[in-house]
């Protein structure tokens, strides 16, 4: 009987009492759930942590001084400064990551003396203050609007678009007219880069960016190619004497026959003051008209572009691979 009594102890002891002990002692291990939820908030307060490229030199074109400002700061003076604040966050997301892409860029492939870029449009890339931003916006959508600009740029920190591990040269523009264009075609020389394709894009036809027109009389149009050519002669009455004579692969204007000389597409969107160089020439009532198609070069990322695939539910991430081939979204911390 004794026997049978120590038996039983021993089965309650291992079957009861032993792993009642232990659970007590894993639950008091474990970490409040207040403290868990305090730490997911501090990581996701937390900066991310540039190693190289947190603080840039932005050179000021209008007044030559160079400041010092946090990256993140200077992109989102570029993305109010670039795209429309009531496009889609996606596509503010892409160009936010397409701005960053190319301010390093430009830092390794070094143009200003004693600074990484410039202000000026016409050399890198758009800047606004947040000042002239605001004063450009209706006072009550200021704050939400930088509030969404903020967020755009946040939320892709120290995303960087490579190619072969490299930054990539991210141009962009404003429409493409449905299809972006070739560097070569528009620069010349040896920049045609693998990324940067012919591509289509839908939806694009509903922007004010897609459709313009430039229109001259006939000596309108001949004082602007005086301006260059003084011995220019065209007859107008002969359907060859101004014409389109071929074409790039993305369908816009390579080369035109004005008279006795023929300029290129970019020449001629230079000259006529043209939104692009994918245009007709019309002529009619003695005048003559530029058609024109989408706004920009047309390189790389095309903003309305962007904004219609955004509409279609596509993230950042698939706005920027349909822009720029076999490249991938990378941490700028390793490179």
């Amino acid at each position: 009987m004794k026997k049978v009594f120590i038996y039983f102890f021993v089965f309650l002891l291992v079957f009861f009492l032993l792993p009642a002990l232990l659970t007590k002692k894993n639950v008091e291990a474990k970490v409040p759930e207040n403290n868990v939820e305090d730490s997911i908030e501090q990581v996701s307060d937390n900066e991310y942590d540039y190693k190289n490229y947190g603080t840039i030199k932005l050179l000021h074109s209008d007044t030559g001084e160079v400041e010092e400002v946090p990256l993140d700061t200077y992109l989102c003076n570029v993305v109010s400064a670039e795209m429309p604040v009531d496009f889609e966050l996606e596509a503010l997301k892409a160009q936010a990551v397409v701005a960053r892409t190319y301010t390093i860029y430009k830092i390794q492939n070094k143009k200003h003396d004693n600074a990484g870029i410039c202000d000026d449009s016409s050399c890198c890339q758009a800047w606004l203050s947040k000042e002239e931003r605001f004063a450009r916006w209706d006072e009550e959508k200021r704050e939400s609007n930088w509030a969404k600009i903020e967020q755009c740029v946040n939320e892709t920190k120290g995303k960087i678009i490579t190619y072969n591990g490299t930054p990539i040269n991210a141009f962009f523009h404003s429409n493409s007219g449905g299809t972006t264009e070739l560097p070569v075609n528009v620069w010349g020389g040896g920049t045609n880069l693998p990324y940067l394709q012919v591509i289509e894009t839908a939806g694009e036809e509903g922007y004010s960016q897609y459709q313009s027109e430039a229109i001259f009389t006939q000596d309108e149009l001949i004082e602007k190619l005086k301006s260059k050519y003084e011995d220019i002669t065209i007859d107008f009455n002969n359907n060859d004497d101004l014409k389109i004579l071929d074409y790039t692969d993305s369908g816009r204007v390579k080369t035109v026959k004005f008279g006795n000389h023929e300029l290129s597409g970019t020449e001629t969107r230079s000259l006529f003051d043209l939104r692009s160089t994918n245009f007709e020439i019309i002529k009619e009532d003695g005048n003559v008209k530029f058609s024109v198609k989408g706004y920009g070069h047309g390189v790389g990322m095309s903003q309305t572009g962007a904004n219609s695939l955004a509409k279609e539910g596509k993230n950042y991430e698939d706005i920027i691979k349909h822009f720029y081939v076999g490249v991938e979204i990378s941490d700028v911390n390793s490179l």
